[in-house]
């Protein structure tokens, strides 16, 4: 299927945003750039997930502090509350939460999705009722770009449905269809200005869907390309096969986002892959629980074996977690409840991961990628502590 599209909806289409490729390795993990109207992005990249208009635990300056250049809105949430049309009044996204860096806000398909009991499914969009006070709500590709414009992101995600996991294949490709209709509506709602529109690959746990998803895609003018729909409990090495059967056929001058994934070693196969850009609440969520991610693996703060450990949580992390206390004054907050244990652990979190991706562009810049994710998966081999 081929869509055609006027001439002028490219040229009208966004003018301050661009993917700069700089280099791709032998194993095809790619440096490069985000250009926006508010600055650089450095890719690989990992967008620090601010669920409703905060990364939980963190003040802006201490996210700017971990190194995030990006972070994610979350579009079901703030339309409910606070209201996209309040955080218009307000200033938009970004006055509101006070960054001022890029912000990338999702559909809310996947949120409406997670909803299963309490919503319906139609051509139109997705009928739900509110987590918050039951209050009745309608979704489709329209509305969802009508509520990101009005928050004033940067990159605006195309209205999708995701198929739960398992789903038979009728299943997935009805959802699959249903998302390349609504990504036409989405484009066709679209306004430009300063904002990019990003398509959403779909088709679930079957290679052939994933590559027929991605093709369709991509002959529409969107500015760049999710992966979406994995993550969602598949097996890694199906999610593995969904990239290798998708990511050939996405653009090599357009941005490779991997929506709501995952681990470090997610990161570094997903860079593998050819992916971009990446998000998830798994550094923000483990270190409220009271784990650490670190160049050793795992750190369970809450064990009772660091009651009395007087090393840092990494000795090679620069964050000021790290730089300041030891690990058993951080088992003692944790244990004591106190809300310094997830400021402190999240602080840690994100400045592992945004250093994972720093070392992860510099191994591609010096032609040494392979070697260093062999070093994070072996660091990462041996069970999580829990």
């Amino acid at each position: 299927m081929r869509f055609n599209y006027p001439d002028t909806w490219v040229r009208d289409f966004n003018r301050l945003f661009s993917f700069e490729l700089i280099r791709t390795d032998r194993q095809g993990a790619r440096l490069g750039r985000l250009h926006f109207s508010r600055g650089v992005v450095e890719t690989p990249t990992f967008m620090a997930v601010g669920t409703q208009a905060t990364v939980k635990a963190l003040t802006p300056a201490q996210i700017q502090e971990t190194g995030t250049g990006i972070i994610l809105g979350n579009t079901y949430h703030l339309m409910l509350r606070p209201g996209s049309d309040r955080i218009a009044r307000m200033g938009g996204l970004h006055h509101f939460m006070g960054w001022s860096g890029p912000i990338l806000t999702d559909s809310g398909g996947f949120q409406v999705f997670s909803l299963a009991d309490a919503r319906k499914i139609t051509e139109e969009g997705v009928a739900f009722k509110s987590h918050i006070d039951g209050s009745s709500h309608l979704l489709s590709p329209e509305r969802s770009m009508d509520i990101q414009r009005e928050l004033g992101s940067d990159i605006v995600m195309a209205f999708d449905e995701c198929a739960p996991y398992p789903c038979e294949r009728r299943q997935a490709k009805e959802a699959m269809d249903r998302t390349h209709r609504w990504a036409e509506r989405s484009l066709k709602h679209f306004r430009g200005g300063h904002q990019a529109l990003f398509g959403i690959v779909q088709g679930s746990v079957y290679t052939d869907l994933r590559a027929e998803s991605a093709q369709v895609l991509t002959q529409m003018p969107f500015d760049g390309f999710a992966v979406g729909g994995l993550s969602v409990g598949e097996p890694k090495d199906l999610m593995a096969g969904m990239l290798d059967a998708c990511v050939p056929y996405l653009p090599t001058n357009k941005a490779r986002y991997l929506m709501g994934v995952g681990t470090p070693v997610d990161l570094v196969n997903g860079v593998a892959a050819g992916i971009d850009m990446f998000d998830c609440v798994m550094p923000t969520r483990n270190a409220r629980n009271g784990q650490a991610f670190t160049h050793h693996g795992t750190v369970s703060i809450k064990q009772a074996r660091y009651a009395e450990d007087q090393a840092p949580l990494d000795e090679k992390c620069p964050c000021y977690t790290c730089r300041t206390f030891e690990r058993a004054y951080l088992h003692h907050l944790y244990r004591a409840g106190e809300i310094l244990s997830s400021v402190l652990m999240t602080l840690h979190n994100l400045t592992y991961y945004q250093t994972l991706m720093a070392d992860m562009r510099r191994a591609i810049q010096a032609d040494r990628f392979e070697l260093y994710r062999n070093e994070i998966l072996a660091a990462y081999a041996v069970k999580s502590e829990e």
